[in-house]
């Protein structure tokens, strides 16, 4: 089968690998129909994480069921499923607790936890950009879904990882109906975080971020954008708000921040929120930070590069505020975000700049990762149904 390879820095091929096969009676084997490149695939193709050479990408997939294990009892053959980019066992202490995302059966490092497809740190899997994927634990793993799933993936591969995490900053940030709630990020996570919390009903939702074409789609969604190569988002916000600041914040940049000049930075979205959110406010956060950085020292510092960032930790005692950390338990939320879908209540695929092939991720890295103009999201389709730009 074909597969997008990581070869290193910034080399991503396309090349043909072992089929993705049954190896325990619970997997099930996926035909990838739709998979996302996400803003975590690019820590690892800049080399800023421990994830090797030669191991297939992609976390956000959903496809078709072509093969089920012996005692696969629920999954069928045929039907299509978006998959959690979380692999959990659903028995573990963790999974059981609701905590998927920190699954302790499937991390095989002891004194780890958390599992994922094509990613550094989470277990040996391979990754969905590929034509085939092994799904351990279909039955839990896999949601499966409706008679409309072909012809809406664009909406229902959000599902797999940016909807849910999103969604995910929003609850951590305790984003209730009537708030005022600030982002940082307008890439694919921060916008389906504000997206999120307008669902929820917040009051008012800022983004800030130094990308115009992100801060349009923003925009475009009913948020108030904030350019911070042209203003200061904790003055734009209490200004707003009589001096007191938000009632809420979420982080979806993580530990490569950079300011408009691209000086990077790993404090600074969170020392920003600290600045802009209320006394007693909620922070969520969900941008990627990791506990070593390989390429940190020479961005930013000794010290970066271990994971330890200076943040303003006095100011957010003093101010009372609350922070939730961490990647997201995709099936705390997924089922419900895809009855959303389909009763028309949401469509997260407004974040689709482009639907390509699978050949053609090697291009579409390079795009992203130069956060190229109009590179919003990028979905590829390694069946051969892509149909181009949608943007």
């Amino acid at each position: 089968m074909k597969a997008a390879v990581y070869e290193g820095p910034r080399t991503v091929t396309v090349k043909d690998v072992p089929d993705a096969k049954i190896e325990h009676p619970c997997d099930i084997v996926v035909k990838i129909t739709a998979t996302n490149i996400c803003g975590s695939d690019l820590h690892m193709y800049e080399g800023r994480t421990s994830f090797e050479t030669g191991r297939t990408l992609g976390h956000e997939n959903m496809g078709q069921v072509v093969e089920v294990g012996s005692a696969v009892s629920k999954v069928q053959v045929g039907e299509y499923v978006v998959l959690p980019f979380n692999i959990a066992c659903g028995f573990c202490k963790q999974c059981e607790r609701g905590l998927t995302n920190y699954c302790l059966t499937m991390q095989p490092v002891p004194d780890l936890a958390g599992a994922a497809y094509g990613f550094a740190d989470m277990g040996p899997y391979q990754g969905g950009q590929a034509e085939l994927l092994r799904v351990p634990y279909g039955d839990f793993n896999a949601l499966r879904l409706g008679e409309d799933a072909a012809e809406r993936q664009t909406d229902y591969v959000m599902l797999a990882d940016i909807f849910p995490t999103g969604y995910h900053a929003t609850e951590m940030a305790n984003v209730k109906p009537g708030d005022q709630t600030i982002v940082f990020g307008a890439g694919p996570v921060g916008l389906m975080a504000a997206y999120s919390a307008i669902l929820k009903g917040a009051g008012r939702v800022w983004v800030a971020d130094h990308q115009p074409d992100r801060l349009r789609v923003a925009e475009e969604i009913g948020a108030i954008p904030i350019n911070t190569a042209e203003q200061d988002p904790a003055e734009v916000v209490k200004e707003a708000t009589l001096g007191l600041g938000a009632d809420n914040g979420c982080e979806c940049v993580g530990y490569q921040a950079h300011d408009p000049q691209g000086k990077e930075d790993a404090s600074l979205t969170l020392n920003s929120l600290i600045d802009t959110v209320r006394f007693t406010g909620d922070i969520g956060v969900v941008g990627v930070f990791l506990p070593q950085d390989p390429g940190g020292e020479e961005s930013q510092g000794e010290l970066e590069a271990q994971g330890k960032v200076p943040i303003d930790f006095g100011m957010m005692w003093f101010k009372g505020q609350r922070m939730g950390t961490g990647q997201a338990p995709v099936k705390r939320y997924n089922r419900a975000l895809r009855d959303l879908i389909a009763g028309g209540k949401a469509k997260p695929s407004f974040i689709v700049s482009h639907e390509l092939g699978l050949d053609e991720a090697p291009s579409a890295y390079e795009h992203f990762d130069a956060r190229d103009d109009g590179w919003t999201k990028v979905v590829l389709h390694p069946d051969g149904h892509a149909n181009g730009h949608k943007k």
